[in-house]
Parts: C-alpha cells; structure tokens; sequence
C-alpha cells in the first residue's frame, strides 16, 4: 500500500497532461532520460568544491608525510683564515684554507615522531574526504527526494484540476437542463479556479526544487525524476530499539584522529627535548708549509633558555583537550543516532498511515462520489466533501513518505562507517 501514490503519478500525469489544454491549464514540458538518485549523487561529487578541497588536503597530508621521513640537510663550510692582515699576514698569500661539512644527527627518535604526526594527519584527512563525500550524498539525497516529492505534487495538483474542471463541466449540464441551481454551477466553478491556483503553485514549487538540485549537481535536470525512492517502509513492525553505539562512525573516528594526532604530537614534543649533535669532518691546507689536515668538529647545544617542558606541557594539555572533545563527541553522535531512529520510526509509522487503508478509502469514496454525482444520485456537496478528503489524503501521503525518506537519509548519514585507515 506505500507505494500507492508513487503509482499514482503513472496514471495521472499522462491524462493531467493530455487533458491540460482542454481545460485551460499550461502543463509543464518535460523531456529527456531518467535522472536517478545514485547519478545525481555521483554528478554532484564530480563538481563539488568540498570534494576538491578534501581530495588537496589528502594529497597535501601525503606530501607532508614524505616532508616528514626526509633528513635535515647537511651544510658546507668554507672557512679563510690569516688574511688581510699585517706583515707576513698582508694580502691572502699566507691565508689558510678550511673545508667541512656539517652533519646534522637527529637523537630522541625526532624523525619517527615526525613521521607518525604526518600518518596520524593523514588518517585524518582521508576521514574528513569521506565526511566530505557523505555529506554530499546527503545534501543531494535532500534535495532529490524534495525534488520527486514536487514532482508528485504536481501530477496531484493537475489531476485534481482535472477532475475539478470534469465536475465544473457537469455541474453546467446539470444546471442547464434544470436539474441543478445555478449555485452549484457557481460552486463548481469556484472549486475548479482553486485546483488551477493549487496546479500552478505546485509547478511553481517543483521549479524551485528542480532548479536547487541542478545548482547542487552542476547540470540543468531537464529529464524525469525516479519518484520510486518515495516508497515507504516496510509493513512489518519496527521491532524493538536497536542499542545505539557510536563506534565505527564518521564523526567519533573524526575524533579518535584528531586524538590519535595530539597522542603523536606529545611524543614529538617529548623527542625535541633531547638535543641534537652536529659533527663537521673536513680538511684544512696550511699555507706556511703547504700541508694539508684533517679536521674534525662536534657542537651540541645547550638547553639552558629551552630546555623542551613548555611545549611537552602544551602537547599534554592539546592531548587531554582531544580526549576530553572525543568523549563528547561519543556522547552527541550517540544522541543524534537515538532522535533520528525516534524521527524515523514515526515518519514510518506515518507513512503506514497516511497511504495505507486511509487513502485507498479515500480514492474509492471520490470515485464513487463523481459517478454517483454524474448519475444524479450524490449532491455537489457530497462530491465537494470527497474530492477535498481524497486531496488532503494524497498530500498527507506525500508529506509522510517525504518525511519518512529524509529521517532515513539523516540516519544513513549519523551512521555512515569510516574509513580504515590506509584506504
């Protein structure tokens, strides 16, 4: 039975259209393939500026990693002494000559240290490309299913100015050969100029909608829409509450590699505390006996000004910041996942409602009402009465199973799994 109004727009588009001129109505032209959801998804990934902008940091992270695994430098030193001086030191014919090469050795595990901030910075942000992806999806999805929902509306909207003008058409036989007032005539024609204002908000509705969708996937949508995806839930019950765990999700693995990132950091902190040696061999040519020499020096600095705490303090305190952000993270997701199964469960459960018995009852009753209206055996109040029922049935329908929908896409999106890291 959920799927009664998205069948319904099979049926009634193509007389809404075939009969839109003969009762006074432009009908919308549309033309050109099925846009389904998943293409719509993947249209919007290929422009998106989020995207783009994950996929640079992710390519920034990598080259950061291999900034990370290089050696400092080593330096040359060329060195000029006993020159320009006085008596036998005047000129530079008495000047000797050293040459050696500073070698930096990083102690403490420095460049390990370095090399895990840049991996845990790189999990990071293969995290923050797939959030970037999620959230696409369910923007997209959002606007698609908004979008069908317009669609739906408007195949409503023009049937029900149809049945409107088909009932106005009546009433003016039946006045006219004196079986009705003119009242109803009046009446009908009142009711058939509302259809046609509702028909022309609902396509003006569905513009809009279209129009978002093709701003958000980078392309006119000029085709059909799959209304499909508006199909309800299941007709069996929702079972009990499913335990809400927020491990495995985007969000806390976001947080665990914002603390696995502050965990690396302390232990760099931590190695830059341990000082560095500089040896510089080299060779030395003595001009006075023209000799040559090699050389050997060794420099270490001293912590006296800085000797490393602040910055171990500062690593501790960003790391305890991270742990204390990720619990709360656990808590929030936790909490999100909770009120979207409570969102969702009602959307269904108003769904099963609203396009379930109701609104077969409701179709049945109208299309009793127009026959027996026809025939002379329902007044125009009757039929008035069915039409506006079956017509807050339909959009009731729609409303649910739109609802129902987006609750599920923003659960799909709390629990969207992360990445292993290394993918």
């Amino acid at each position: 039975m959920y799927r009664i109004v998205v069948a319904l727009v099979a049926a009634t588009s193509c007389v809404a259209i075939a009969q839109a001129q003969e009762v006074g109505t432009e009908s919308r032209q549309i033309s050109g393939p099925l846009l389904t959801l998943d293409e719509a998804v993947a249209l919007a990934g290929g422009s998106a500026p989020a995207a783009e902008a994950a996929a640079a940091d992710v390519d920034a992270a990598s080259a950061a990693r291999r900034v990370a695994g290089l050696r400092p430098n080593p330096a040359l030193s060329v060195e000029v002494e006993n020159f320009v001086g006085t008596g036998p030191y005047n000129g530079v014919n008495g000047a000797d000559i050293t040459a050696s090469v500073a070698i930096p050795l990083e102690l403490g595990g420095k460049r390990q240290a370095r090399i895990a901030v840049a991996d845990a910075a790189a999990h990071r942000a293969q995290i923050a490309q797939a959030i970037a992806q999620a959230d696409i999806r369910f923007q997209v999805t959002e606007l698609y299913i908004q979008a069908s929902a317009a669609e739906v509306r408007v195949a409503i909207a023009e049937d029900q100015y149809r049945i409107a003008g088909d009932t106005a058409r009546a009433a003016t036989i039946r006045v006219q050969a004196g079986r009705a007032s003119p009242l109803e005539q009046e009446r009908a024609e009142v009711a058939r100029l509302t259809a046609e204002t509702e028909a022309e908000k609902a396509r003006r509705f569905a513009d809009a909608a279209r129009a978002s969708l093709a701003r958000r996937i980078g392309r006119p949508v000029t085709g059909p829409l799959d209304v499909a995806v508006l199909g309800g839930p299941g007709s069996g019950t929702m079972g009990p509450p499913r335990p809400v765990s927020a491990a495995g999700t985007l969000a806390l693995a976001a947080a665990d590699a914002d603390l696995a990132t502050a965990d690396a950091g302390v232990e760099l902190a931590r190695s830059q505390r341990v000082p560095d040696l500089t040896v510089g061999p080299g060779v030395r040519r003595l001009e006075a006996t023209n000799d040559v020499a090699a050389v050997f020096s060794v420099s270490v600095p001293l912590p006296l000004f800085n000797n490393g705490r602040a910055a171990v303090d500062q690593a501790n305190a960003e790391r305890r910041r991270a742990d204390a952000q990720r619990r709360v993270t656990a808590l929030d997701i936790e909490q999100k996942i909770s009120d979207a199964e409570v969102e969702a469960a009602n959307a269904a459960a108003a769904a099963r409602v609203a396009s379930g018995p109701a609104l077969s009852s409701a179709m049945e009753a109208a299309r009793i009402a127009r026959i027996g209206y026809r025939e002379g055996k329902f007044g125009q109040l009757e039929l008035l009465d069915a039409e506006r029922t079956l017509t807050e049935m339909r959009s009731a329908s729609i409303e649910a199973l739109a609802s129902y929908q987006l609750a599920k896409a923003r659960l799909e999106r709390l629990t969207a799994p992360a990445p292993l890291e290394g993918n």
